[in-house]
């Protein structure tokens, strides 16, 4: 009776041993007597108890592989901080275990290290600037090396790339210093703008005053002749308009703030008979 009791409960062990029920997602990697045999795919499998063993159980669905941050140094000697996440799928379980081992710190390393080469080739603005430059590059440098180790690299995303605290405090003094020169140079621009405004509003002022005077010396020298030829030889309405002209005149000098005394001549009508004198003899 303890015989068949022992009996019984080796045979259950044995079917126990031999029936492999493996869940959807995953594949179990079988050796046999220590050797590679088979992959067990989803669903109900058998093996030969006690010379067939599983050796490692494997995820066939998308697997997350965080990217520790670290510290990369530019092309222009910049120092940045960048991390990343991985999303890779086994897609050949075999080599996953035997020809590498560990695929998922692997791959971490991989990325990292190219990582570090890519940005190093570039200058900080660029590796600021051009983070889908980055990603594809990666992606391109590493899915060789992965497809050897049985593994599909589906994407690499940048999470953060940022300057390094140093760095940071750098370039705030940097923006400032230009934003600083920026606005000089504006204000410089501004005074000298109007300063050629002014310039050029006295010049246009001047070119009128002289057109101005240009008009009044050709009307007055108008005016005489057309005065000379209608009295001929009667001086004294032509006294007269000189006369009144050369009062005008004083008052004018006397006007001006420049100006302490003005001088009439003693003899105002000689004088005007003079100059009346000589603009008909001309």
């Amino acid at each position: 009776m303890q015989i068949l009791i022992v009996l019984l409960f080796v045979v259950v062990i044995t079917l126990f041993s031999a029936i492999k029920i493996v869940p959807q997602g995953e594949e179990w990697i079988v050796e046999r007597l220590g050797k590679f045999h088979s992959v067990l795919k989803p669903g109900l499998n058998i093996i030969i108890p006690f010379m067939d063993s599983v050796r490692k159980k494997i995820s066939t669905r998308d697997i997350i592989l965080d990217i520790p941050q670290q510290e990369v140094i530019t092309k222009d000697n910049a120092v940045i901080l960048t991390n990343a996440v991985a999303f890779v799928r086994v897609t050949n379980p075999k080599d996953a275990i035997y020809g590498v081992e560990s695929f998922e710190r692997a791959i971490q390393n991989l990325i990292m290290t190219t990582l570090r080469s890519i940005i190093g080739e570039m200058k900080l603005d660029e590796a600021l600037s051009n983070r889908e430059v980055i990603k594809a590059r990666l992606k391109d440098q590493i899915i060789d090396d992965a497809a050897d180790w049985g593994v599909t690299v589906k994407s690499v995303e940048i999470q953060d790339i940022t300057p390094s605290p140093s760095m940071q405090q750098a370039m705030e003094q940097q923006a400032a210093a230009e934003r600083e020169r920026r606005a000089i140079e504006t204000k410089a621009e501004g005074s000298k703008n109007a300063m050629i405004l002014e310039s050029q509003g006295k010049l246009e002022a001047a070119k009128l005053e002289a057109d101005a005077q240009v008009a009044l010396s050709e009307a007055s020298a108008q005016a005489i002749k057309n005065v000379s030829e209608a009295i001929q030889e009667k001086e004294l309405p032509t006294m007269f308009l000189l006369g009144d002209r050369y009062i005008n005149t004083l008052e004018k000098m006397a006007s001006s703030p420049n100006s302490k005394f003005v001088v009439y001549p003693a003899d105002l009508q000689g004088a005007i008979k003079g100059m009346l004198g000589s603009v008909l003899k001309k």
